[in-house]
């Protein structure tokens, strides 16, 4: 998927105030409409400026966008980074039909720019708004209190997108999980008259752990064994979220073999389990001492690693 220079399909520059956006995108939606234009490209050439219109009339999409487009050039290979939409706050709605796929991805159903608008035409209630927040898993397992920067765009009174933060502080509670949504009562958009704020809405994203894959509440743990311990047995000590514990691995265990520690996931109601996949890891033979030991395994212990390659072979 490519990037999409929008600014340059309306031929306008990055500072153009909203005036400026509306006039150059009227002029080449009338050039090139199918109904009148003679242009051989006419059909896509003017699905593509509404699409670039789309985004830069919302002043929310296009500071998102903006913010992206600094690292990016036409026609440059382009996926979206992990973090895309955390630190903004976003009212809706969401995609259009009929556009790219680059547009689908930043601002389509399945983006932080999904979620619609709450409330109806005569509904006096502030609208309410979505964010993400990124949280580790230690956070996530631990709960509390959390503090959250968020911007949001607002058009200002030249036609230009301003960008206005603020501070929130929540309680996230304990066990939370990725995708989770929290709703902080109040603290929408403001009502209309006497109306009451909007809600914010704030979804959960745990950020990849060096340690740990993440499923739900469950969670998995790759834990590096020796070969004797896999072959003899042994009590092993194992990281969990809530401190080490210690871990019976049974005798003659093999590579990818799956056990479970219960109830070491993320907390909830039931908690989640920590899974813990065995992975033998074989000491280097890198001295002469440690080469004359596997030299002595490979004449005494008789071993065919694939001997049940020529079983299978033989049926």
């Amino acid at each position: 998927m490519q990037f999409k220079d929008y600014y340059a399909l309306l031929g306008v520059g990055r500072d153009a105030a909203a005036d400026e956006i509306k006039r150059a995108y009227r002029r080449l939606a009338r050039k090139y409409h199918p109904d009148v234009s003679k242009e051989k490209d006419a059909e896509e050439r003017f699905k593509e400026v509404q699409e670039a219109y789309e985004v830069l009339k919302d002043p929310e999409k296009r500071a998102a966008y903006d913010q992206l487009g600094r690292d990016y050039r036409p026609g440059q290979d382009f996926r979206p980074p992990p973090d895309w939409g955390s630190g903004f706050e976003f009212s809706g709605p969401g995609g259009a039909a009929g556009f790219s796929d680059f547009f689908e991805q930043l601002f389509g159903s399945g983006s932080p720019f999904g979620a619609r608008r709450g409330g109806g035409g005569f509904d006096m209630r502030g609208q309410d708004h979505h964010a993400q927040m990124e949280l580790s898993l230690e956070q996530a397992y631990a709960g509390g209190q959390h503090s959250l920067s968020l911007q949001h765009p607002e058009q200002g009174p030249n036609g230009r997108v301003e960008m206005r933060s603020r501070q929130l502080k929540l309680r996230v509670p304990a066990g939370v999980t990725d995708g989770q949504v929290i709703r902080l009562t109040g603290q929408g958009a403001p009502g209309v008259g006497r109306g009451a704020r909007g809600d914010l809405y704030l979804k959960v994203v745990l950020r990849p752990h060096d340690l740990y894959t993440v499923e739900g509440r469950d969670v998995t743990l790759t834990l590096p064994v020796a070969p004797w311990e896999a072959a003899l047995g042994a009590v092993v000590l194992v990281p969990t979220l809530g401190g080490q514990v210690e871990l019976r691995i049974p005798r003659g265990s093999r590579a990818g073999q799956k056990m479970r520690l219960k109830g070491r996931g993320l907390p909830g109601s039931p908690p989640g389990d920590q899974f813990v996949v065995l992975q033998v890891v074989l000491p280097p033979a890198d001295s002469p001492a440690a080469r004359e030991l596997y030299e002595r395994m490979r004449q005494e212990l008789q071993f065919d690693p694939r001997a049940a390659l020529g079983a299978a072979h033989a049926t």
